[in-house]
């Protein structure tokens, strides 16, 4: 083993240490309305991952106000950290408008916070698979 693949290693280990958080990321089918109950379904959802995560915010004051519906929502970033080696399905790739519920956390306000994937980012030389997101609420 190299020193490089030896660094690699321990911040991966390190990196893995500090994901005290769990999440689910998920795909969701587009909402189908019901004509007969004059409702809204929402889709059906697909997991890809279940298990430990580290989630943060970016940034205090980073954020953005837009309208969403006839409502103002503020976009909030997070980073969305996963064990380096996470598997996924076959053929399966991280995409914006995916999302990740967060499921346990040691901060229990964050427990079922939503956040909508904006981007991925890949690379052999990280010490955890990084998920850029943002809160829509």
């Amino acid at each position: 083993m190299s020193t490089v693949d030896a660094v690699l290693a321990a911040g991966r280990r390190e990196a893995k240490a500090r994901m005290r958080d769990t999440v689910r990321l998920y795909e969701q089918a587009p909402d189908v309305f019901d004509r007969t109950s004059g409702t809204t379904v929402p889709g059906a959802q697909t997991t890809l991952y279940e298990g430990p995560a580290r989630v943060k915010p970016v940034a205090q004051a980073s954020g953005e106000d837009t309208q969403a519906g006839e409502r103002e929502v503020r976009l909030l970033e997070y980073e969305v950290s996963l064990p380096w080696d996470t598997p996924l399905p076959a053929g399966a790739r991280v995409l914006p408008g995916m999302r990740i519920e967060v499921t346990g956390s040691q901060d229990t306000r964050m427990v079922g916070l939503v956040l909508w994937v904006t981007g991925a980012q890949y690379g052999d030389q990280a010490t955890a698979w990084r998920i850029t997101t943002e809160d829509r609420s």
